[in-house]
């Protein structure tokens, strides 16, 4: 039986794609992928932390391992402590065995996010449910469009972005899917157009 997705009001942050493709299917959010260690050496990736934990908060959901908490550690650090208030550590169970993907076990033997099962992720991040109106983009803009627009492939699309990262004050030199990314969950479709349509 298909269960509606929990619409969540914060970010979420998780290690790996898989981690990712399995909350996708259940939450209604933005999820930033710190591919794993890959974040200490992303600074587009932090600076798109630091954007969403100021704009509407943060859900680290990282696995409960060592990796896991080094990860949720450098997280915080990379936020000023007057942002740490909007950070929720969501800690998974610590289930013995291994993603059906994998061959063998992690080190410490448990489950990572992505083996988890389903309904014990919707229990933990149900006390984060959106109660506000964030606008549901049904019909998100596509990578073409950002082409048709001159956001991306044109010669003078850095400049454009740069243009309209200013414009709307959102993070300054994100890549052309990045930008994709937070455009399609901050605006629907209608107010992306009348943006981009006025510059």
């Amino acid at each position: 039986m298909n269960k509606e997705k929990i619409k969540l009001s914060r970010a979420v942050v998780v290690e790996g794609r898989y981690d990712k493709i399995k909350l996708s299917g259940l939450v209604d959010a933005v999820i930033i992928v710190t591919n794993g260690f890959g974040i200490y050496n992303n600074k587009e990736l932090r600076r798109l932390i630091r954007f969403y934990a100021e704009k509407q908060g943060l859900i680290v959901l990282t696995d409960s391992d060592a990796a896991g908490r080094q990860i949720r550690g450098y997280i915080k650090s990379i936020l000023p402590k007057e942002l740490h208030d909007r950070v929720a550590s969501v800690h998974i169970p610590q289930i013995k065995g291994k993603e059906r993907r994998k061959t063998a076990p992690s080190k410490e033997g448990t489950l990572g996010v992505e083996g988890i099962p389903a309904d014990t992720l919707r229990q933990l991040l149900t006390e984060f449910e959106a109660k506000d109106n964030r606008p549901s983009n049904d019909r998100p803009l596509t990578k073409n469009e950002l082409y048709q627009y001159g956001l991306s492939g044109c010669p003078d699309s850095s400049a454009k972005r740069e243009q309209l990262e200013e414009k709307l004050g959102i993070p300054k030199g994100l890549s052309p899917k990045a930008l994709l990314d937070l455009l399609n969950t901050k605006y629907t479709r209608e107010q992306l157009e009348d943006i981009l349509g006025n510059m």
